[in-house]
C-alpha cells in the first residue's frame, strides 16, 4: 500500500459521520488559508522582505514539497489551494482588513467547528496520535474532489 493510501485510510477513521465530513469539507481549507494567513503576517528582516517574501511563502515550498511527495495530483492542488490562499491574503490587505486578525478570529471558529464535528463524530482528531495529520487534512479533503473528477491521486 503506498504511504499516501496509508495516511488517507488512518485520517478517514475518524471521519466517517456525514456531518463531521460536511464539517471537515469547510473548515480544513479554511483552516489551511488561516494558517498560511497567520504565517504571512509574522514580520521578517529586512533582507528578506525587501523582495516581497513573508514566512508563509518560504514555508510553502517545504510544505508542497511534502505533498508532492506523496502524490503528484495531490501536490498540484495543494498548490492551488495554497496560491488561493495567498490571494485571499491580498484581497485582505487591498480591502485593509487586518490580515492576522482575520485569520485568527477564522482560525478559532474553523477549530471549534472541526471539535464539534469529532463530538457529533465519537472519534478524536487524528493530529491526537501524529502531528503528520494536520498536513493529511487538507490531502484528504482534496482526495474528495480528485475522485469526483475521476483524477488518480
Amino acid at each position: 500500500m503506498r504511504h499516501i493510501d496509508a495516511l488517507l485510510n488512518k485520517y478517514g477513521e475518524s471521519h466517517q459521520n456525514k456531518t463531521n465530513v460536511l464539517i471537515h469539507a469547510i473548515a480544513v481549507p479554511s483552516i489551511y488559508l488561516v494558517t498560511i494567513g497567520l504565517i504571512w503576517s509574522i514580520p521578517v528582516p529586512e533582507f528578506i522582505a525587501q523582495f516581497d517574501v513573508t514566512w508563509a511563502h518560504i514555508l510553502a515550498i517545504p510544505v508542497l514539497y511534502y505533498y508532492f511527495k506523496l502524490s503528484g495530483p495531490i501536490g498540484a492542488a495543494m498548490t492551488l489551494l495554497t496560491l488561493a490562499s495567498f490571494g485571499v491574503i491580498q484581497l485582505l490587505v487591498k480591502f485593509d482588513i487586518s490580515v492576522w486578525q482575520f485569520c485568527l478570529a477564522l482560525f478559532v471558529v474553523m477549530w471549534i467547528l472541526q471539535f464539534v464535528g469529532h463530538k457529533i463524530e465519537g472519534k478524536k482528531p487524528s493530529f491526537f496520535e501524529d502531528l503528520t495529520f494536520l498536513l493529511v487534512g487538507p490531502a484528504w479533503w482534496w482526495v474528495h474532489w480528485l475522485k469526483r473528477m475521476n483524477i488518480t491521486y
